[in-house]
Parts: structure tokens; sequence; C-alpha cells
């Protein structure tokens, strides 16, 4: 195939955060400064990298960023009373909880606290709902985040054979809407999946977003395909891919690096689910 286009999120997010300071200027010409509170519970090391990174993005778009830190050992009631509160916080207008959190805790009942206006990651079941009706605008991050990325190249998807490897709520189930709605034939595979090569082997775009370092090989992709890579693994102190990028890239039309690819659009489409809650709030 020769080089492969790199499709860097660099560029992308650059592109996103020149039109959200625009906003965010223009809202901050009226008095308004937009608040974003991160709900994080326990010691997750990733959950506390991701939100140093946020909170830093934030901050240097004069966004008003908040982490509400609670033990391991909070009860569901602990966290639930931080939930309303942010809920009745006029000075937050998105709240972003963090995942995992410790066991004892129902992941479910707290997001289905949050208020649904609220929810910059489409997590409460009002928002997934909203999505299942093509209302895209309420997706969670980062499939937006890979909708973006296919549209700033001129990926058009029509038509085409798309496979999403994963079906977690908030990446694979949401990523198979997204391209639905952008007219491509959808197949979701996982774990239970038979002959997951073969299937993989006929897709035209492939979004990886199983979570294991290295898993797509180039013996699973159609020469010419489009692949995605959601992954964000950590090997021997480096961050990796789902896909095996060295052995792909030879053989696509175009790859996403990690990092340097989705993750880092999905960061900047938390502050765009955060101003447009804003404005759902106005």
């Amino acid at each position: 195939m020769g080089l492969a286009l790199v499709l860097s999120g660099k560029e992308v997010a650059a592109t996103i955060k020149k039109q959200l300071t625009a906003k965010i200027s223009s809202l901050a010409a009226r008095g308004i400064t937009c608040g974003l509170a991160i709900l994080l519970v326990g010691d997750d090391p990733a959950s506390h990298i991701y939100s140093q990174r946020l909170t830093k993005l934030a901050d240097g778009l004069g966004i008003k960023a908040v982490v509400r830190q609670l033990p391991a050992a909070a009860t569901l009631e602990n966290v639930l009373a931080v939930v309303r509160e942010l809920n009745e916080d006029d000075s937050i207008h998105g709240i972003l909880p963090m995942f995992p959190m410790p066991p004892h805790l129902d992941a479910d009942v707290v997001v289905a606290a949050m208020a649904p206006h609220k929810d910059v990651d489409a997590l409460h079941p009002l928002n997934v709902g909203l999505v299942t009706t093509g209302k895209s605008i309420w997706a969670p991050c980062t499939p937006r985040a890979v909708v973006a990325i296919l549209d700033f190249y001129g990926i058009d998807l029509t038509g085409r054979h798309a496979v999403v490897i994963g079906r977690s709520n908030v990446v694979g189930k949401p990523m198979a809407l997204l391209l639905l709605k952008r007219n491509a034939t959808v197949t979701v595979c996982h774990s239970k999946t038979r002959d997951l090569v073969s299937l993989v082997r006929q897709a035209d775009v492939v979004v990886a977003a199983v979570g294991r370092p290295n898993f797509v090989t180039a013996a699973m992709i159609k020469p010419g395909a489009v692949v995605i890579d959601v992954g964000i693994n950590e090997v021997a102190g480096k961050v990796a891919g789902d896909v095996d990028y060295a052995a792909v890239e030879p053989v696509v039309q175009a790859i996403t690096p990690v990092p340097g690819g989705v993750g880092t659009v999905s960061n900047v489409m938390v502050i765009q689910s955060l101003l447009r809650n804003f404005d759902h709030e106005q």
C-alpha cells in the first residue's frame, strides 16, 4: 500500500479547540464561566492521570474545573450526596464520573442520580436513549471523537462495511450507532464472536476498542482499510493501542496513532459536551 495516511488527533483537536475558544470567549464577555466537575472515587491511577490532563485542558480554555475526590471507602450514600450537590450547583454545568469506581459501589445508581443535562459523557439512561434514536450530539465523547477524526480527513462512510471490536456501553455500542447514522453497514464483534479474524478482515473501516494491547494484527486487516485505534494500554511503562501499529500501518489506507490519536480528541469532546450542556440550560 505504501505510506498510510496518519490520522493525527492533534490537528483535529486543535481545530475543535479554536471553535470552543470562540464560544467560551463569547460566554466570558457576558460574565459567564462554565464549570466542570470531575467525580473521582478511590485511587485508580489511570483515572487520576486523566483527571489531571482534563483539568489542565479546561484551565487552559478558561473553564473552571473542579475535582471532587472521595476515598475508596466512601459509601454509596456519600457519593450520591456529592452528585446531588453538583446537580444543584448552578456554577457546575457538567459532571464527569471517573471509572472504574470501587467494586462495592453500584456505578449504575451513581450515573442514574446525575442530572441528565449535566452528564457530559452520555452515561445517563435518558441520554443513552437519545443516542439510540439518532441524537448523536448526546453520544459519549470517545465515539464522537472517532467520527470527528473521520470527518476531518474526509473519510466517507456511506455504504462501507465498518467493524467495531468491543461492545462496551461507552465506546462499542454507541460507536456502532454513530457509524450507522453515517450510513455504514456495521458489524459489532466481541469476546464471544466466532471467527473474529475473518469478520474483521472483511471491513473497510475497523474501530478497535477491545482494551488489549496490540490485539489487532496485520493478518486481520484488509489491504486499504481504515483503522481507528481507540485503545489506551500500558505496556512496559509506555502507552500502546489495541492495534499493532508497526505491523498494520504498511497495509492500510489510513490509521490513527496511539498516543496522539483518538484520546487527544476525546478530551476536547468533554469540553464540547460541557458547552452543549450549558446551552441546554439557557
